[in-house]
């Protein structure tokens, strides 16, 4: 009988050759939560099947339980059949290869017999793809690039795509018999944006050892591969296929070993450093027999530091903060709005009046509406006829919800000479304007940050978008001299965006601490284009404190008099 993981990924290659076809998007995705839904569920799929409860699991519908029926009764699946065709199964590695449309992978496979990522790299060398109508020198170095951005990003998977398994692991690890704490651990617990592994460390009981814990971590649900490594070190392989690092602790001990697997490696260098100067203990074995059963918090008093929260420790200057910061970093309640969402008038599946009522719902006191300029064509942005309907719509649900506040706004494209892609005359009318790149990724260093920097020295402009544009495990940031955006937004007081997608969590945290000592303000934003991506904002917030913001560092933490008020200085100081 099929395994599940076996059983998920036939699911995930049905949505991959769907898209191939050019089938309806719906259907794709509805393949994709399939297989992600029976993954995180911890129940088998062979006894869902034979109670004929597959559809109870959220994510799995009627159709994709029929397949996945059919795949338990029989091994194949005639849907699977169907829709892959004579495709060859090494295109399924192709279609990971991060900015390869659909289209594209079957032209090559086509025209250049491209069937993986090996034929890929070869065409590449060998400038093969340049025979091809339509590719020439310009999009075969965009290829090449996204093969390096393949290679780097093998292995690694978004933190908010992580992070539902990761608790639900927590969960399962606590339930189990002799365990008396777990605490998630690794870039997990630091809430970095890419992962490549899951880590926790668990205490157990007195009676329990390594090897009768390792015994009960394999009833836990298609976890897979699990081995003692030795009387302290458990591995195994998650539900989804993460490799799992669990660290075995007494109680005495477990804040020091949560220390030691949370990381990073440059932030434990640092404090060891520490140690060694303030206590002569150059060692960690020594500092551990010094610090044995003190808590985290008394670890770090024991160098003479004060208690650095472990989302900021990346070795990256966490201990020249300021006490009093690090334990008030911003919190998701202290979010009293937000102002980039896009709605069904531009990309958005959402209508104005649900993406309102949704925000409100949430307890949030103002959101500004954003949906994309003239110049996004590919996103179905706003003419300005379409822009005056939608403002008066806008008044309409105001007058309908008048317990939360709609800005009226826009995220307006950068042309590449540095201008908006509509006149002042019209961004004047706007209570904020979002402004972002789109497109001319390619543009050098030194054109690209002159086109961003005149963008902010537009009177209207409130607040630079998706700051470096990149696209986490798919597209580098363009090259952008960072140190003089950051200079030209303080010249002319204007918001950087935290931008909340998990696709982006941009601008990039260590961008934010350079920026923070200067004064610098932001907005924690979801970019949502549907209802359930307004809850970005807590991703947005992570960002946030791994750049050591508090709140008095952030726009939409005021209350809604103090906002209309900030929005209209800004743009009265600017113009």
């Amino acid at each position: 009988m099929m395994t599940k993981r076996e059983i998920a990924r036939h699911l995930s290659e049905i949505a991959f050759y769907l898209r191939l076809k050019d089938a309806n998007p719906h259907k794709s995705v509805a393949y994709e939560r399939a297989a992600r839904a029976l993954l995180l569920s911890p129940h088998e799929p062979h006894e869902l099947f034979e109670h004929d409860i597959l559809t109870d699991i959220p994510g799995i519908g009627p159709g994709t339980a029929a397949v996945i029926g059919e795949l338990l009764r029989t091994g194949h699946s005639s849907l699977y059949q169907r829709v892959k065709g004579s495709y060859p199964a090494s295109l399924v590695e192709v279609g990971q290869v991060p900015g390869l449309r659909p289209k594209q992978i079957r032209r090559l496979y086509e025209e250049a017999g491209i069937r993986s990522v090996a034929d890929l790299q070869v065409a590449c060398r060998n400038k093969q793809l340049q025979t091809l109508k339509g590719i020439g020198p310009r999009i075969q170095a965009k290829i090449e690039a996204a093969l390096g951005e393949f290679r780097r990003g093998q292995g690694y998977r978004l933190y908010a795509s992580v992070l539902q398994e990761a608790v639900t692991l927590e969960q399962n690890l606590a339930a189990l018999r002799g365990v008396t704490r777990v605490t998630m651990a690794g870039a997990m617990r630091r809430k970095m944006e890419v992962i490549n592994a899951l880590t926790f460390v668990v205490t157990l009981s007195e009676d329990q050892e390594a090897t009768g814990f390792l015994k009960a971590l394999k009833t836990i649900p298609n976890i897979t591969d699990a081995v003692c490594r030795h009387t302290r070190q458990v591995t195994a392989i998650s539900p989804t296929g993460l490799p799992l690092a669990i660290t075995l602790a007494r109680q005495p001990d477990h804040d020091f070993h949560l220390l030691q697997a949370t990381g990073s490696i440059e932030h434990l260098e640092q404090l060891r450093r520490r140690f060694a100067i303030k206590t002569r203990l150059p060692t960690w074995k020594e500092i551990y027999t010094h610090v044995k059963g003190f808590s985290e918090e008394a670890i770090y008093h024991a160098a003479e530091l004060p208690f650095v929260p472990a989302i900021l420790r990346e070795g990256r200057g966490e201990f020249d903060l300021s006490a009093t910061d690090m334990h008030r970093l911003i919190d998701p309640s202290q979010i009293k709005g937000f102002f980039h969402l896009h709605t069904d008038y531009s990309d958005g599946s959402g209508t104005l009046q649900e993406m309102v009522v949704a925000a409100r719902d949430r307890g949030y006191r103002y959101l500004g509406i954003s949906d994309h300029s003239q110049s996004a064509f590919y996103a179905n942005g706003m003419k300005e006829p379409t822009i005056r309907q939608q403002w008066l719509e806008i008044e309409a649900v105001q007058a309908k919800y008048p317990e939360i506040h709609i800005f009226k706004g826009i995220e307006a494209d950068i042309l590449p000479d540095g201008t908006m892609d509509y006149p002042d005359e019209l961004l004047s009318q706007f209570d904020f304007v979002i402004a972002s790149v789109h497109s001319r990724f390619n543009l050098s260093e030194a054109d690209q940050t002159r086109r961003v920097c005149r963008a902010l020295s537009n009177p209207y402009v409130t607040m630079l978008g998706h700051p470096t544009g990149r696209l986490l495990l798919s597209r580098p940031g363009y090259r952008l001299n960072m140190a003089q955006v950051i200079e030209t937004a303080k010249e002319y007081g204007k918001v950087l965006e935290i931008n909340g997608s998990r696709h982006r969590l941009d601008l990039d945290w260590r961008y934010i601490r350079s920026a923070k000592p200067q004064g610098l303000k932001f907005s924690l934003n979801p970019d949502a284009h549907a209802v359930d991506e307004l809850d970005n904002v807590a991703l947005a917030v992570n960002v946030a404190q791994k750049g050591g913001l508090v709140a008095e560092d952030v726009v939409n933490t005021q209350s809604l008099p103090a906002m209309k008020a900030f929005l209209q200085n800004t743009t009265s100081s600017s113009a």
